[in-house]
């Protein structure tokens, strides 16, 4: 299985409310993952909150995920910034610090153009020799690419997968025999979404990149593994256990719904950076409710 093939699971990063990484909570995050033996760890994506981090808190982020994986799991770090320069510097602070491949979105206020998110991930993959996952989620950076930049970054020897977004129209597999025009044959695609992720295996796909699995790792690798083995009456009905947590999470936003089970099973108590505002009092009786059905 290649790098950036099946359960990607994405922790939250605990922090203090001024932005210092709190490493021990970190790390029992991290150690669920690694007893689990999920594919891959997404450290510092979006769940990971890496935009509200700076610098310094980034690289004790990775240097306390590669202690703690020690090998055992792939490392696969988020390296977003607005600036080009950042970026770069990050992403050889993640090879330097132990990572085994990067994630990258195209972080922007000014909108960019294709030619500008081009030329941006043509500077952070030959920064390393490290392969770059294309990270595709224009829900939160108002980014479209179109099927002609996908292609040209798919031939930057480093750039080796995409992490992409639930369809808006059309069914997940019209979506994937699209990219498989394209994309060349050894090109990894994967999606986020995680409500629409287990369709997405058995349509085609090779990876979820999951917030779920970032806390909840053993019942979302039982679903990957079903999915992936194309076990479709399996799936919906492993599927079917984390139907109450996908209203959720559609009702508050993973990252939110992460934060909260991770409060409810003692694993932190940090609070999401400011001004994310946590799941409010009067919805936590129903994530208590899907936790129990997810875990049962």
């Amino acid at each position: 299985m290649t790098l950036f093939a099946g359960l990607s699971a994405f922790p939250i990063t605990p922090a203090t409310p001024d932005g210092q990484i709190i490493a021990d909570d970190l790390a029992r995050m991290l150690l669920r993952l690694k007893a689990a033996q999920v594919n891959s760890v997404g450290l510092l994506g979006s769940t990971g909150t890496y935009a509200y981090l700076d610098r310094s808190a980034r690289q004790k982020a990775v240097s306390i995920a590669a202690e703690t994986l020690a090998g055992d799991v792939p490392l696969i770090v988020s390296v977003g910034a607005l600036r080009t320069d950042a970026a770069v510097a990050l992403a050889q602070d993640a090879a330097k610090g132990g990572a085994d491949g990067l994630l990258m979105a195209p972080v922007s206020y000014t909108a960019l153009t294709q030619e500008e998110a081009y030329q941006h991930y043509l500077a952070v993959a030959g920064a390393t020799g490290l392969p770059l996952s294309i990270y595709n989620n224009p829900g939160m950076t108002h980014f479209t690419f179109s099927i002609d930049l996908l292609v040209r970054l798919a031939a930057i020897p480093t750039i080796t997968a995409v992490k992409m977004p639930l369809p808006a129209q059309g069914t997940l597999a019209d979506d994937l025999a699209a990219l498989r025009n394209y994309l060349p044959a050894d090109f990894v695609i994967g999606y986020s979404g995680d409500w629409g992720c287990a369709e997405a295996l058995l349509s085609g796909a090779q990876t979820w990149y999951s917030v779920v699995a970032g806390i909840l790792p053993e019942p979302a690798l039982r679903l990957t593994q079903a999915a992936l083995a194309g076990d479709a009456a399996r799936t919906a009905e492993l599927n079917a256990t984390f139907t109450p947590l996908w209203a959720l999470f559609r009702a508050h936003g993973g990252l939110r719904v992460a934060y909260g089970i991770a409060h409810l099973l003692g694993l932190t108590k940090a609070l999401p950076p400011r001004p994310i505002l946590p799941m409010p009092d009067s919805a936590m009786p129903d994530l208590r409710a899907a936790l129990d059905i997810a875990l049962a």
